[in-house]
């Protein structure tokens, strides 16, 4: 049986019971695998854009013995979808937000059948929360761990009503922070954000010293935001703690 990372644990308790999964940057394949081992998900797709992991996935494949079961396909993104392979869930993990996000928007036809996403930003999460916004998928948990000294966040999403998770009047702020996350103020949670609002701090000092233009303002005045909403909506949170 393979061992999974807490954080691909996680993302595996959110893959629906028998679904077909497209995992994709899936580097060894451990997730699919581990999925198929524990009676979750029926077959899988494990794609990825690069030779290297494309071969690590299928000696790992061979090595479980589940050829069968889990093809491994090289592409970028969602091209390694097929519509005859009728994938109802779709897992990213181990990138950056935007990145995830510009996968998303590349192959929006491939989603066609797909039911639930799971999202694994290594950073910028708030950017994917906008394209599920603007794209009619609604959030439907949230979930942050730290696992070796790093923090994950892990969106879980289907089709509906996108803005139903969150506050109008403070939808920006709950975008940033995560609308359920903001909610449960998770240790991990407090531990992110108060390492975010430091470096925040430090960038608007050193950008007051620059020469101001336009784009050095704008940045001012975004930090100026995510400073302000900080202290609104967690710092208190942050100074108990301490």
């Amino acid at each position: 049986m393979i061992q999974l990372s807490s954080r691909l644990k996680t993302v595996a308790e959110y893959i629906p019971n028998g679904s077909f999964l497209a995992d994709i940057g899936s580097d060894h394949a451990y997730l699919p695998i581990f999925a198929f081992q524990n009676n979750i998900i029926r077959g899988a797709i494990a794609g990825d854009v690069a030779d290297g992991p494309i071969a690590a996935a299928q000696a790992s494949v061979n090595e479980a013995d589940l050829t069968d079961v889990i093809e491994t396909r090289k592409g970028n993104g969602l091209a390694v979808i097929s519509d005859e392979d009728q994938v109802d869930c779709v897992t990213i993990c181990g990138m950056g937000g935007s990145l995830i996000a510009s996968i998303l928007d590349n192959d929006k036809d491939k989603l066609a059948t797909v039911k639930r996403l799971i999202l694994q930003p290594n950073i910028s999460a708030n950017v994917i929360r906008r394209w599920l916004i603007q794209h009619n998928w609604e959030l439907l948990a949230e979930k942050i761990l730290e696992e070796d000294g790093h923090i994950y966040e892990i969106l879980v999403a289907e089709k509906g009503d996108s803005y139903k998770p969150y506050n109008q009047d403070k939808i920006d702020q709950e975008i940033l922070f995560g609308p359920f996350l903001l909610k449960e103020k998770s240790p991990a949670f407090l531990e992110k954000w108060s390492r975010e609002y430091k470096e925040w701090n430090r960038i608007y000092e050193q950008l007051n010293k620059a020469v101001e233009n336009e784009q050095i303002h704008k940045k001012k005045k975004q930090l100026k935001d995510y400073i302000e909403w900080y202290e609104e909506e967690i710092g208190h949170e942050t100074s108990e703690r301490s």
